[in-house]
C-alpha cells in the first residue's frame, strides 16, 4: 500500500501497470486576478490615447477656427461690423456728353442718332464722320469710347441706348464720350428698354456681406 504525496492521505493499491492520475491543484483565483489586471491596463492605455488625441486635435481645430475667423469675421466682431463704402450711382443722361461719329457709308446717320439721343436727355457734342482709325472699319453696331474713369459710370449709361455696342477706353482727359456707329447699326435701343436698363443701373443689387460670402 502506497500513499503518494498530493493524494489527500488516501491509500491506493498499486496493481499491474496502472497508476492513479495525479493533478495539480488549480489556481483559479490567480488567473482571475491576472485577467482583471490586464483589462485595467488596456483600459488605461486606451483612455490615455484618447486624451492625447483630444489635446493635439483640439489645438489644431482651435487654430483653424482662429484662421477662419480672420478670413470670415463673425457677426458683431470689429472686422465684420465695418461697412464697405457704397459705390456712387451712375450719372444722369443730362450729365453725359456724347460725340456721335459715323463710321458707315450712310449719310446723315450721325445727325439722326444725335437728335434721338438729345430727346432722351443726353448732351450732344461733336457730330460728324469717324476719324481714320475707325472710318469704314467698324463692322458691329458701334463702339462706345471714353476715359478709363468713365468705364464704371457714363459708359454704362450710354450703353443702355445701344445694346451690343463694344465698350473701350483710351487716355483722354475729358469726360465726353464717343459713339461710333458701325455697319450693323440700325437704330438705338427702344426707349422703353433703355429706360428699364437705366433704372437697373440706379438700383444695383446689394453686395453680399462678408458673412454671406463665408
Amino acid at each position: 500500500m502506497l500513499t503518494p504525496p498530493g493524494m489527500g492521505g488516501k491509500k491506493y493499491r498499486i496493481t499491474g501497470d496502472r497508476y492513479p492520475r495525479m493533478r495539480r491543484p488549480r489556481h483559479r483565483r490567480r488567473i482571475i486576478l491576472t485577467l482583471v489586471a490586464a483589462a485595467c491596463v488596456l483600459g488605461l492605455g486606451g483612455w490615455g490615447t484618447l486624451q492625447l488625441i483630444d489635446v493635439f486635435g483640439g489645438s489644431s481645430t482651435t487654430a483653424r477656427a482662429t484662421q477662419d475667423d480672420k478670413k470670415c469675421p463673425r457677426p458683431g466682431s470689429s472686422d465684420g461690423s465695418r461697412a464697405k463704402p457704397v459705390a456712387g450711382k451712375p450719372p444722369k443722361p443730362a450729365a453725359v456728353t456724347v460725340n456721335v461719329l459715323n463710321a458707315t457709308q450712310q449719310s446723315g446717320l450721325a445727325r439722326r442718332t444725335a437728335d434721338e439721343l438729345k430727346r432722351r436727355g443726353f448732351k450732344i457734342g461733336k457730330v460728324g464722320n469717324a476719324p481714320a482709325p475707325f472710318d469704314k472699319k467698324v463692322k458691329g453696331t458701334g463702339i462706345l469710347l471714353g476715359s478709363k474713369t468713365a468705364a464704371a459710370g457714363s459708359l454704362k449709361v450710354l450703353s443702355t441706348q445701344l445694346v451690343g455696342a463694344e465698350q473701350r477706353t483710351d487716355g483722354r482727359k475729358g469726360g465726353d464720350l464717343d459713339l461710333i456707329l458701325g455697319d450693323a447699326f440700325k437704330e438705338l435701343t427702344r426707349v422703353q428698354d433703355a429706360e428699364k436698363a437705366l433704372a437697373l443701373l440706379n438700383r444695383p443689387s446689394p453686395e453680399p456681406s462678408a458673412a454671406a460670402k463665408c
